[in-house]
């Protein structure tokens, strides 16, 4: 039976959701606050160059696939995907490369040239990733953790995996080179997650990018973002823009009826999916009278992923001579240490590892003819910190600019002609994350499946959340799996 279902926000969690609930029949409608779909895949365009603002990795794309095939659509109609090679270029504190894809021979030449002992202690850490990879994602990520049963249903399972340990402690129980355990446990990081910290369970993201790939969308994520929207109007769906929610309605009987928005416009619904903050959902949007404080206090105690200062910048000339590939990785010699300022510490320290996008070497239509457009990322702590960003940002940027510079990208600063770079500020202000976090709440085992938010309200029967606060937590992959669960709930 058809019913009347608002989306709150046009993230992948939201855009997904809504495609799969219209393909069923449903009459859907996304109420976006800013004026381009996408979230945190939201494209900056500047001077002639396009900055994807969010995830650049795509991997499983069979989940794309899926919310097209659903529609009775194939995903190539509609946006074009190519491989990465190599997924990664990760480079040491010495300007020593690694690289790896899902060629094993490769991968064993790779670690051979740095450690020849660890070839074997590698064959034997990704095999056991294996068991975590069909548990953790095939079986559990996009199945509902609605009640404390069916978190003692896999308890057996998960202490069997050893999830209780950390995806670093893991990793060098086999790998002994200390530069390779950096290599093979950075993956926390591209969910929001400390490797000391995280989970073991999030291995399965190197085994996930071994079994099907590393992509790239042509034309960025925004091309992505923009398949999504066009699929959905397509089915019917509409999208307001520049339409920011101010209130998720309810009655005397605790049901959600609909939205209200900024402007003082209601909009009456069945149901409501947030793709906005749990946190921001439940402190901003319902009204204090219906809120239970138990729900506001558990919030506000979970621990919160670090944020991110991101720099997108174009340049007049092209760097295709220079060691970057498309996905770079730059660290530390402070890996631990470092980690620890960031997440535990919380302090702004002296040096920093890095993400350094160059979708220009795969894809010369995100910049003018002859020039080359970037990204760099570096983790910094959300705003429990207290650094004052007004004051840090520009010196921050100037250090990563100067970095950059002397090592990789010669001449950068009098090259650049449109740059752009967001802090902690932008993700609490434009994007609604509670402490500016930039990936929701963190993944540590005590914030998994049923300890993580759920994806159907337990206050509220007919609201349910997708996106990364939810389970089964961040990243591309467990965006859209958030979204099947709540696709599937709603039925």
């Amino acid at each position: 039976m058809s019913k009347k279902i608002i989306i709150i926000g046009s993230g992948f969690g939201g855009l997904g959701a809504a495609n799969r609930l219209a393909a069923k029949g449903h009459q859907v409608e996304i109420f976006e606050s800013r004026d381009k779909p996408g979230g945190r895949g939201y494209t900056y365009e500047i001077n002639g160059f396009k900055f994807d603002g969010g995830p650049t990795v795509i991997t499983a794309p069979f989940m794309f696939d899926d919310i097209f095939a659903a529609a009775g659509r194939t995903r190539e109609d509609y946006v074009k995907f190519v491989p990465v090679d190599p997924f990664y270029r990760i480079f040491d504190h010495t300007g020593r490369a690694f690289n790896y894809n899902n060629n094993p021979d490769f991968i064993y030449d790779q670690i051979r040239s740095w450690s020849p002992d660890d070839v074997e202690n590698y064959k034997r850490f990704i095999a056991t990733t294996r068991a975590i990879f069909e548990k953790g994602f095939l079986e559990l990520a996009d199945k509902p953790f609605l009640h404390v049963t069916d978190m003692l249903k896999v308890a057996p399972d998960l202490i069997r995996l050893k999830s209780y340990l950390s995806v670093y402690q893991y990793v060098s129980t086999f790998i002994k080179d200390d530069f390779l355990c950096q290599v093979f446990s950075f993956h926390p990081l591209l969910v929001g997650g400390n490797p000391f910290d995280t989970t073991s369970i999030y291995t399965m993201i190197h085994y996930l990018e071994r079994e099907w790939g590393v992509f790239y969308a042509l034309g960025g994520t925004g091309a992505l973002v923009d398949a999504l929207v066009r699929l959905f109007t397509e089915q019917g769906g509409k999208v307001h823009y520049n339409a920011p929610v101010k209130e998720i309605l309810i009655n005397e009987k605790r049901r959600v009826t609909g939205v209200r928005l900024a402007n003082g416009e209601i909009h009456n619904a069945d149901i409501v999916v947030s793709n906005a903050e749990v946190a921001y959902t439940y402190r901003n949007l319902i009204p204090a009278s219906y809120r239970r404080i138990n729900s506001d206090r558990r919030l506000e105690n979970m621990e919160y992923s670090m944020s991110l200062f991101v720099i997108y910048f174009g340049t007049k000339r092209r760097y295709l001579d220079s060691r970057l590939a498309h996905h770079n990785i730059i660290l530390s010699p402070r890996y631990k240490p470092l980690l620890d300022d960031i997440f535990h510490k919380k302090i702004l320290a002296e040096d920093f590892s890095l993400y350094l996008h160059m979708p220009t070497i795969t894809d010369p239509s995100m910049a003018p003819e002859g020039m080359e457009s970037f990204y760099v990322l570096s983790p910094v702590p959300h705003l429990g910190s207290g650094i004052d960003w007004k004051k840090q940002a520009k010196p921050y940027r100037d250090r990563i600019m100067a970095f950059i510079e002397e090592n990789y990208l010669p001449d950068l600063q009098a090259n650049i002609v449109a740059e752009h770079y967001i802090d902690p500020l932008h993700f609490q202000g434009t994007l609604n994350s509670y402490l500016g976090s930039a990936f929701s709440v963190k993944p540590i085992l005590t914030q998994s499946a049923w300890f993580r938010p759920h994806n159907q309200s337990e206050d509220f029967d007919n609201l349910y959340f997708v996106g990364a606060g939810t389970h089964p937590g961040a990243g591309l992959p467990g965006v859209l799996s958030s979204s099947i669960i709540a696709a599937n709930l709603i039925n």
